[in-house]
């Protein structure tokens, strides 16, 4: 999926190309831009649609995002060609992967029954994985273990953008209070898209990268890893799980 961006009076240009599962591409689109750094409010988005071209077949893979406000053109230029997998997708270092965000503030203590209980809430919701075997997940719950949305695509990086960009859309960014859980591994791109949404903890169903260990540490992220139903392992800022 082709994203294209533009502002008042602009012609909208190329930002990126996703390659993604079709289904929710306005959220990914609003996400995308979110967890770049590109916007950060939800008014800076006038309106998302599908580009209306010649060719019918691309029509719902490209999609234009119009801003309220001038896209900038001062700033190096970005662009963005990201595949199905995780980690640096398509950017030129990892400087320009770090998108400037505070730490990320305390947020709830969960218990250790609350972090096993949800990767079956994930499995039960992946409609999707149940038909074909071949899509990764991620999913957003409360802090007492309520799955509130989920997500699914082949790539994770693309489901957590689809989960930030339905909570962009309907204006409840920072999500402070949230727990993400994604299957497979922890890169170090989830870790910044989670940081960026305000994210306090990210658990997986398997193992962080020693980056993105090492950068929920200086975010303030707790990431859990290896969550299976014995237990789980703590890699960073273990104060929000309750000891007791």
């Amino acid at each position: 999926m082709e994203i294209r961006v533009g502002g008042p009076g602009q012609d909208p240009t190329s930002l990126a190309v996703i390659m993604r599962t079709p289904g929710n591409d306005f959220e990914l689109a609003a996400g995308f831009l979110w967890t770049e750094g590109l916007v950060r409010s939800r008014d800076e988005i006038s309106s998302i649609n599908y580009c209306d071209l010649p060719r019918e077949e691309q029509r719902y893979n490209v999609v234009t995002v119009r801003l309220s406000r001038p896209r900038s053109m001062d700033s190096p230029q970005r662009n963005f060609y990201a595949t199905s997998s995780c980690g640096i997708c398509g950017k030129a270092s990892l400087d320009q992967l770090r998108v400037a965000c505070a730490p990320v503030p305390p947020g709830p203590v969960v218990t250790a029954g609350v972090i096993l209980d949800l990767p079956d809430a994930l499995r039960r919701g992946q409609r999707i994985f149940e038909q074909t075997g071949g899509l990764h997940a991620a999913a957003l719950f409360d802090p007492v273990g309520r799955l509130l949305t989920l997500r699914e695509d082949v790539g994770r990086h693309n489901a957590v953008d689809k989960l930030v960009g339905r909570a962009v859309l309907d204006g409840q960014v920072p999500l402070s209070d949230r727990l993400l859980l994604v299957s497979g591994r922890v890169s170090f791109e989830i870790v910044q898209k989670a940081a960026v949404a305000g994210i306090p903890i990210v658990c997986a169903v398997s193992a962080p990268s020693s980056l993105a260990v090492k950068t929920a540490d200086e975010l303030g992220l707790t990431v859990i890893g290896f969550l299976r139903h014995q237990g789980f392992n703590v890699y960073s800022h273990p104060e929000r799980l309750d000891q007791g």
